[in-house]
């Protein structure tokens, strides 16, 4: 009986095994010579710049401290880590031999070159939107970067998700190639927008959330997701903002990283507000157009909470001393807070005119108000700083001043006494858990 089981079950195996091989496989495109760069129109590189640009394409495939496009960036997800791969004109190392056809059917379908199945942290299900004359464009300014010689460290996944085979199944679940559809009822600008945030700059990527087997929720577009560690916050009606954004406060901050009223840009934003910050004024306000739209206006109770937030931070400019509520880790976090973070959020004493006197009072800050403290402790340990060469605002990190217990109290005292927001539980744990993040992260 156990024999005649195990037979089923090895014929049961091997059946699905083929057909997941003869789903998976997909022919090569015959390889090119590297294109001369004089085949490319000065124009279409130019626009492929700011199209790479807008789709951020140089953060997933540079390595911390490496040579732009070559490759090496390291993508941690639930399943392993997935190297960005070498997207140089490098012959052998990069896509040099790789044609037009072959690259439009990488970016629009998730397929190799050779044929092989790419993972989807490479957001295909998202540049599947894209126009040819997008597409065309991308190719001629990454065929024209300069050849970088740099093999891509081999991926580090689990089994059995190494079998890139059953890419082939997620993509029958998950994949839903498609050419974008202008909405007719809406103007050009917002149709741009919704083109650049659904297809180039794939926004849904990180602030979507994801189910067990990687694919976004398709039911929750842009309602909050993860990205490197940190909490990307939900960008439609769900929002926790504490104020608000508006058309103009989105332009202001995907613009520059940075608005009066809301969070300074972290994390995986820098880069791309670094990016958005160099594309035509014009893309940028289309992004900002569709997404406001996409948030709605916000209601009674969500006006009623910003002009709360809002007094809060308004009493606070004229408070020389952050209070001390009576609990006693509270008190900690009081103290705390007043010799490390009052000067520059929110204490009368800071200085007019130097760069602390514009650092965001916490009652406005969305870190304070998500549901998970990851975001606000990830600032605390490591500090803020713009992109390299970018001005912005800086914050130094807090990681070998303060242990655990005493960052879980400056994150409890700005939860309890800058929101109105419950307060987070475990906040020890919590700490201890981004502080392993980010050792692993510097390895």
């Amino acid at each position: 009986m156990i024999r005649r089981f195990l037979l089923i079950l090895l014929v049961l195996v091997l059946f699905v095994g083929a057909v997941f091989a003869i789903f998976s496989w997909r022919a090569g495109i015959a390889p090119i010579e590297p294109p001369a760069r004089a085949s490319f129109e000065a124009a279409t590189i130019e626009r492929g710049a700011y199209l790479a640009a807008l789709g951020d394409c140089v953060a997933c495939h540079t390595a911390p401290g490496g040579r732009a496009y070559a490759g090496g960036f390291p993508l941690r997800t639930q399943f392993g880590t997935i190297y960005g791969t070498n997207i140089t004109p490098d012959p052998e190392t990069g896509i040099g031999r790789w044609s037009l056809e072959a690259f439009t059917r990488a970016v629009r379908e998730g397929v190799a070159r050779d044929g092989r199945q790419l993972y989807p942290v490479f957001p295909y299900d998202h540049f599947t939107l894209l126009g040819d004359d997008d597409i065309r464009a991308l190719y001629a300014f990454i065929m024209t970067r300069e050849p970088v010689r740099a093999e891509t460290p081999a991926n580090e996944v689990y089994f059995p998700i190494n079998f890139r085979s059953l890419i082939a199944g997620w993509k029958i679940l998950f994949f839903r190639p498609a050419a974008f559809r202008s909405d007719t009822a809406q103007s050009d600008e917002w149709n741009r927008g919704a083109y650049l945030v659904q297809g180039l700059a794939h926004c849904g990527a990180c602030h979507t959330p994801r189910n067990l087997l990687g694919a976004e929720k398709r039911k929750m577009p842009l309602a909050g997701g993860e990205a490197e560690g940190w909490h990307a916050p939900a960008i439609d009606a769900q929002s926790r903002a504490p104020v608000p954004w508006t058309e103009e406060s989105l332009y202001r901050y995907l613009r520059s990283g940075a608005d009066a009223r809301h969070e300074t840009a972290a994390g995986p934003m820098t880069p791309v507000v670094h990016n958005l910050g160099s594309v035509p004024e014009s893309e940028v306000r289309a992004i900002a157009v569709y997404i406001a739209s996409v948030m709605g206006a916000p209601d009674l109770e969500r006006q009623r909470r910003a002009q709360a937030a809002m007094a809060r931070a308004a009493e606070a400019e004229g408070a020389p001393e952050p209070h001390a509520p009576g609990d006693g880790a509270l008190r900690t976090g009081a103290a705390l807070y007043a010799g490390s973070c009052a000067q520059c959020h929110g204490s009368a004493s800071r200085n007019p005119g130097a760069p602390s006197s514009e650092a965001l009072h916490l009652a406005l800050s969305s870190s304070a108000s998500l549901p998970a403290p990851s975001n606000l402790i990830r600032i605390v340990l490591q500090g803020l700083a713009p992109a390299d060469g970018d001005a912005g605002a800086f914050m130094p990190g807090f990681s070998g001043a303060y242990t655990d217990a005493q960052v879980a109290a400056i994150a409890a005292y700005v939860r309890a006494t800058c929101t109105d927001r419950p307060e987070w539980r475990n906040l020890e744990r919590e700490v201890r858990k981004v502080r392993a993040q980010l050792a692993k992260e510097a390895r």
